[in-house]
């Protein structure tokens, strides 16, 4: 009989950021149909998610940021974690996106997506290590990288920098804190319905392209990131430590 409590959820507490739309608000679901109770962050209304975390019979606890500011991010999840209980886990979802020749890229658009894609990201791991590792405490973190942590893409100087340099934080730290007690990981989602291919997808030629290398045929979905998540979050991944997961729909296959 297959022991399915690998794969439970139940009794942990994991922090979502970017869980207000697209894949966060996909994985906070996920995490909630596991028995998970979910801390959502996000720059805006996060109503839509809790209501479906809630149908799911989790838990939510909504909290309002602006990750393109490090130090807050970092001092949001400290004061969450002091006035409201530990986090189980961490999943840094939350990313920004622009769109240019490289050529024309401004100093703007590069840093803005630096600062939420990486630099929020890589300090929220921080103070997630700091807080898990003094309270002698195991702990999960996954982060969502892209298959363009991998390639180069087109047009997106600065989001793919940045997504490679998801996949560096993640094995780093997993080299650090492996025996600490602490599984970090990574997920790289392929081409998603998301506000982040919004452009993309209205782009008949463009997404064409795109769903012709696509083995699976289709756009991949929010709730398609969620068991990955899920599985990253829970026992059932005890041993694994910076892992990149690919969750594609085949891309990086063909």
């Amino acid at each position: 009989m297959t022991d399915f409590s690998m794969f439970s959820l139940a009794g942990r507490r994991i922090m979502v950021t970017g869980a207000n739309t697209g894949i966060g608000q996909g994985i906070a679901v996920a995490v909630a149909k596991a028995g998970g109770e979910v801390v959502g962050v996000g720059r805006s209304s996060i109503d839509e998610t809790a209501a479906l975390v809630s149908a799911a019979g989790g838990g939510f606890t909504p909290v309002m940021c602006d990750l393109a500011d490090h130090a807050a991010a970092a001092s949001m999840l400290e004061r969450v974690w002091d006035s409201s209980g530990p986090l189980d886990g961490l999943v840094n979802n939350a990313g920004i996106i622009r769109r240019g020749d490289a050529v024309d890229l401004s100093e703007a658009d590069w840093d803005d997506v630096m600062d939420v894609n990486l630099k929020s990201m890589f300090f929220l791991c921080q103070a997630f290590g700091r807080k898990t590792i003094a309270a002698r405490r195991e702990g999960r973190i996954v982060n969502i990288g892209s298959v363009l942590s991998f390639q180069g893409g087109v047009r997106v100087a600065s989001y793919t920098t940045a997504k490679h340099g998801v996949v560096g934080i993640t094995r780093v730290l997993a080299n650090e804190w492996a025996a600490k007690g602490i599984n970090v990981n990574a997920i790289a989602p392929g081409y998603v319905v998301s506000n982040n291919t919004e452009a993309l997808r209205g782009d008949p030629d463009r997404s064409a392209a795109i769903l012709g290398r696509i083995p699976a045929g289709r756009w991949g979905k929010p709730e398609d990131m969620g068991g990955a998540a899920v599985f990253l979050l829970a026992p059932a991944s005890a041993y694994m430590h910076g892992a990149v997961v690919t969750v594609d729909g085949g891309w990086l296959a063909r």
